[in-house]
């Protein structure tokens, strides 16, 4: 549960836009959507072996 804290001349626009903030950081929309659908462990693996090749490819020059 995400908490906001507001002082009383705050707009609602601004709580808002700290709360959407707030959320964006949590990672929970991720979470979610990531929950909804079963991945093997073998798989997860996989692309995260995937991935730091690519940033190793990145960094050394290979990929532009």
């Amino acid at each position: 549960m995400l908490i906001i804290d507001s002082k009383d001349c705050e707009n609602i626009d601004k709580a808002l836009k700290k709360y959407k903030k707030k959320f964006e950081k949590s990672k929970t929309l991720l979470q979610l959507r990531s929950r909804q659908n079963f991945t093997k462990p073998s798989i997860k693996r996989r692309e995260e072996r995937l991935k730091a090749i690519y940033k190793q490819q990145i960094a050394s020059g290979k990929i532009d």
